[in-house]
């Protein structure tokens, strides 16, 4: 009779998380990466390239908000064991914007010219945080 009521317990707790949960596939917006981004979409995607120009792609389920922002690069340092200040690059996107590429243009060359694992950032135009991720740069040869 102990375990039936346990039992009961649990099975109207899991109906009431089931019922209460929301499903939401991404709350906040990500960063990922692809080789290039063109008139048919991503080509490439992955968390591992080779050096030279890669595109930091963005994206959320709602408008990200932002007009000036900033791509930072920092690269990892294996004897501090901590990530340094690499190198930024300025966009000017629109607010209403849900699904951002950034690559190479005149003001912003976007390349990963030294292999080692980046932190890339989206940075609002206050310098704080959107969105990170982890790129790792392989040598080509």
């Amino acid at each position: 009779m102990k375990y039936l009521k346990h039992l009961m317990v649990v099975a109207i707790l899991g109906v009431m998380f089931f019922f209460s949960s929301e499903a939401q596939a991404q709350r906040y917006p990500v960063l990922y990466f692809c080789e290039n981004y063109g008139a048919s979409g991503e080509t490439g995607v992955s968390d591992r390239f080779t050096t030279g120009f890669i595109t930091v792609m963005v994206k959320a389920d709602d408008a990200i908000g932002l007009r000036d922002c900033s791509i930072q690069l920092d690269k990892y340092n294996c004897s501090t064991g901590a990530f340094d200040y690499y190198k930024k690059f300025k966009f000017v996107v629109e607010p209403s914007m849900k699904y951002i590429y950034f690559q190479k243009n005149e003001e912003s060359d976007m390349n990963f010219d030294t292999p080692g694992i980046f932190r890339v950032f989206l940075l609002d135009q206050n310098n704080r945080t959107v969105t990170s991720s982890l790129v790792e740069i392989i040598p080509k040869y």
